[in-house]
């Protein structure tokens, strides 16, 4: 079992609650991930055809992304190591690593796939560039973020991920304050039901756009660049109840955004044609609450790709190096996942289908993160004291269930054309 220290110092023993706001970012920047051009699509969709319905998918979504996000930030701070790192050296057999890198690889391709097409998107909307020229755009901004990272370390990097998440907030949270839904039909989406196989597709393509696999490899790894020991290091316990509101702050944040945009799509979008399509759905916005509103919801898109990419990323360069054992220079690393999304969007691919793919190839990453997670959290070989209860334990296999069982419904749904 790895020795777990939590041996007060006197700089420990000092800190109090105003010095517990120094040690919030990580969940934030992961966070980012559940506030990508992936989970807007979803949203928007599922507000302008079901209209309220599906409330309760959005928070039931955040409610086990809370549990998922924080069991992944625990183990980056009690092992010192990312999930990529612990199962690198309890996956054996380099053939089966190779494997299991190729899935985690492909995820995270998928997933800048989705991310770069939203950034591409939202300058076309707002400067009207064409798709390929925003795809290089955005690749080449978050190439810089990336080089903050870099350079600068973990703290800088969290505040600019964190400045462009309260971009995000603003843009997708406007429409909502200029057109309020209705309080009783937002409250009686909050009852869970279905209406037809199509709202059964949208509930699972929200819960696979907000239970995202990088997230859960790059925040253990955010976790651990972030608290690496240190003498002036606080306690584990610090560490993880401090975590604990990290987790819920970014979690309140993303699922108040995601449900703004549902809400905002039920209460003026509803039986409107096109809001399937991102365009389509600006263009909506701009008739049916103003065109300010529209350009703040491109504005909040073109945020949200250059975010969530550079995150993507940064979880892309983990992946390889903690199943590989190999590390590559991380701006290397974000050419090698820019290539494909450009070359999709350069032969022309509807930006829509695109979209969908990704979250399809998302889907099959879900049980192979999930999994492994909740797995090596129980195990007090890994995490020592610090092991779920069985309570936790019991929560995290019946969600990680669910989560797989409803993407497994999307995949067959997607494939079927149900």
């Amino acid at each position: 079992m790895p020795h777990i220290p939590d041996a007060p110092s006197k700089t420990s023993r000092r800190t109090r609650a105003p010095r517990l706001i120094w040690l919030l970012g990580p969940a934030l920047v992961a966070g980012v991930a559940y506030l990508d051009p992936g989970n807007v699509a979803s949203n928007m969709t599922a507000g302008a055809r079901f209209g309220y319905l599906l409330v309760w998918v959005v928070v039931l979504g955040n409610l086990m992304a809370w549990l998922i996000q924080y069991l992944s930030a625990k183990l980056g701070i009690v092992t010192g190591r990312s999930l990529p790192e612990v199962l690198g050296q309890r996956i054996r057999r380099r053939p089966l690593r190779i494997a299991y890198w190729l899935q985690a690889e492909l995820v995270a391709i998928a997933t800048d796939l989705a991310e770069v097409i939203g950034g591409a998107v939202a300058l076309n909307l707002l400067f009207n560039l064409p798709l390929i020229v925003g795809a290089l755009v955005t690749g080449a901004v978050s190439m810089v973020l990336l080089a903050v990272q870099s350079r600068r370390g973990a703290r800088h990097f969290e505040f600019v991920i964190i400045g462009l998440l309260v971009i995000i907030a603003i843009g997708f949270g406007a429409g909502i304050v200029i057109a309020p839904p209705d309080a009783a039909q937002a409250a009686s989406g909050l009852v869970p039901r279905f209406d037809g196989t199509g709202s059964v597709l949208l509930a699972a393509s929200i819960l696979g756009a907000t239970i995202m696999p990088h997230a859960i490899y790059a925040h253990s790894a955010l976790a651990r660049d972030r608290f690496r020991p240190s003498p002036e290091r606080p306690t584990l316990t610090t560490l993880l109840r401090a975590t604990r509101w990290d987790v819920t702050v970014a979690m309140v944040i993303a699922g108040t955004v995601n449900l703004a945009i549902l809400l905002l799509a039920a209460s003026v979008l509803p039986g409107v044609a096109g809001t399937d399509s991102l365009e389509g759905a600006h263009a909506a916005i701009a008739a049916g609450v103003g065109p300010a509103v529209a350009t703040l919801f491109a504005v909040g898109l073109l945020a949200s790709g250059l975010a969530s990419t550079s995150v993507g990323a940064y979880a892309g360069a983990e992946i390889m190096h903690g199943l590989l054992h190999r590390r590559i220079p991380l701006l290397a690393r974000r050419l090698i996942s820019l290539v494909p999304a450009v070359v999709i969007v350069m032969i022309g691919v509807d930006p829509t289908q695109a979209l969908v793919l990704s979250q399809v190839v998302l889907s099959f990453g879900i049980p192979f993160a999930l999994v492994p997670l909740v797995a090596v959290t129980a195990k007090r070989d890994t995490l020592g004291r610090f092991a779920n209860r069985r309570l936790t334990t019991i929560v995290g296999i019946v969600a990680s269930a669910l989560l797989i069982a409803l993407n497994a419904a999307l995949l067959v749904l997607t494939i079927s054309g149900v």
